[in-house]
């Protein structure tokens, strides 16, 4: 399969090409030239047969085709449930997506990026870079993902004071390899001065970058098997499509739910529950893209003005009706995080993440009729125990912390604080 600019279908590159640079030279994203449809099904219903049948379209001619299986059995090694919730007359389940090691979803993608990127640069004598801006839950991920490995040196840049204090420890208590800054800004100003970097001839002379955000390709793709196992395990129990609420920031994980039903998976209903960041939200509602800056919540994960993953949606579906045809977004205010965050677990037992909330309610502000209608699956990004500091007030109790999780607060923290500046970031990437 070959990969495209999503701002210049003229540009291409292989899948090999395309994971290993990050961001296409003219500053697209890689996208494939055409999606496949999925024939057949899995050989199981594990994760890493899934990951192989799913993926294996996308691999189809590329040099890391036969390494495919091994790398998705190393990266897809702990589960994603779907758990039902008694909700009566509903039919709708949690995907729980917080098993692994840094108790988010990222995970997923973090840990199968390194894979392949490991045996991109297999004999390779130059190091490579990884630069990634994080709102939360990437930057823990990525530098759980590729900790230690001599082959790469990890950039994570967060804004300092908007991750939750467990979140920041999970960004800043590696060492090693991994360098970890508390960027005096925003995640878009994160995110800024990364894509400046790469654009920057200097940087790109003294390092040889790539990034682990999901705008790689090599990110991004391996979020569709979880969607694929899913919504096949709820059409042979039930027979019906199974539509998704996903908790969206970035937009990387609700385009991974968006090319897997393309690529033809039993998939309905697709809605992109938000913060009060409300950029997608509104340019769905009014047809005009006004990127703005990023505005702080409960939900820090998701605080993304400008998402950088919107360019891929748009390069699908270019028309704005079109795009409103295909998926539905809503805005969710801390209020309202607070409130679904009480009333579900009074209702069902179930502590929500503040992301995982935002879905919750997005549910619950669904027609009594559309509800009943479809077979809904609320998707938990993270653990509630990552925000303790706001989760356990609003259910009166103490969240046990996962045992993964557990070890990593125990570690002392590495990090550094830095201006908003590409010109001091330049001065860091350089000189370490």
């Amino acid at each position: 399969m070959i990969f495209a600019s999503s701002r210049n279908v003229e540009r291409t590159a292989t899948l090999t090409t395309a994971i290993g640079r990050g961001l296409a030279p003219d500053g697209g994203l890689y996208i494939p030239q055409s999606l496949p449809r999925l024939q057949g099904g899995p050989d199981s219903t594990l994760l890493p047969a899934v990951a192989h049948w799913a993926l294996e379209p996308f691999f189809s001619g590329d040099q890391l085709h036969p390494e495919l299986a091994q790398i998705a059995s190393e990266a897809f090694n702990f589960p994603a449930p779907l758990v039902a919730l008694e909700s009566g007359r509903e039919p709708v389940e949690v995907l729980e997506l917080f098993h692994g090691p840094t108790a988010a979803f990222k995970d997923f993608g973090a840990r199968f990026l390194s894979g392949c990127l490991e045996r991109v640069r297999a004999g390779s004598q130059r190091p490579l870079t990884i630069l990634v801006a994080t709102s939360g839950d990437t930057g823990g991920a990525v530098a759980a993902a590729f900790h230690r490995r001599p082959w790469v040196e990890v950039f994570v840049l967060f804004p300092l004071g908007q991750v939750s204090p467990r979140q920041q420890q999970q960004l800043t208590c590696w060492g090693d390899n991994v360098h970890s800054y508390a960027v005096r800004g925003s995640f878009d100003d994160c995110q800024r001065l990364v894509k400046g970097a790469f654009s920057d001839a200097d940087i790109t002379a003294a390092r040889e970058l790539s990034s682990a955000n999901s705008i790689n390709i090599g990110r991004l793709l391996p979020q569709l098997v979880y969607y694929a196992a899913a919504s096949l395990q709820v059409q042979e129990r039930t027979g019906r499509k199974a539509s998704f609420i996903v908790p969206s920031g970035n937009l990387g994980n609700v385009m991974a739910c968006v090319w897997a039903r393309e690529a033809g998976l039993p998939i309905g209903r697709i809605v992109l529950a938000h913060n009060a960041n409300r950029t997608v939200p509104d340019y769905l509602q009014t047809g005009q893209w006004q990127p703005r800056s990023s505005v702080a919540t409960l939900a820090s994960a998701m605080d993304v003005g400008d998402p950088s993953n919107m360019e891929r949606l748009r390069a699908l579906y270019p028309q704005v009706h079109a795009l409103r045809d295909q998926v539905q977004a809503v805005s969710v205010d801390d209020d309202a995080i607070c409130a679904r965050i009480r009333a579900d677990y009074a209702t069902w037992g179930r502590v929500w993440c503040p992301h995982t909330a935002t879905a919750a309610e997005a549910y619950a502000r669904l027609p009594q009729q559309e509800r009943e209608a479809h077979h809904w699956v609320i998707v938990a990004t993270a653990h509630p125990a990552k925000f303790s500091e706001i989760v356990e007030p609003l259910i009166g109790r103490e969240i046990p912390v996962p045992e993964a999780l557990a070890a990593l607060l125990t570690l002392p923290a590495h990090c550094r604080q830095l201006d908003a500046d590409a010109g001091l970031f330049k001065q860091e990437l350089i000189a370490a």
